[in-house]
């Protein structure tokens, strides 16, 4: 399953590259990509369910980029 999200307040490509890896690090996730530019993330994973692995993903992007809201 593979979905994008678009994001708000990103504040610079560095940020968007340690999210990416972080995001690539969980369990569950195929494949990620984060971009500064057009402002979106996407997800690919393995599992039916994105539920559980987005919790994940917004703790480890939060961690990052603290101001940086997801749109789920």
């Amino acid at each position: 399953m593979k979905k994008t999200f678009k994001l708000e307040d990103l504040d610079c490509a560095n940020c968007a590259a340690k999210m990416e890896h972080a995001i690539k690090k969980l369990d569950g996730v195929t494949n990620a990509s984060v971009s500064f530019l057009t402002q979106k993330m996407t997800v690919e994973t393995d599992r039916d369910s994105l539920d559980e692995i987005m919790r994940e993903v917004v703790k480890v992007c939060k961690k990052v980029e603290p101001d940086c809201v997801i749109h789920v």
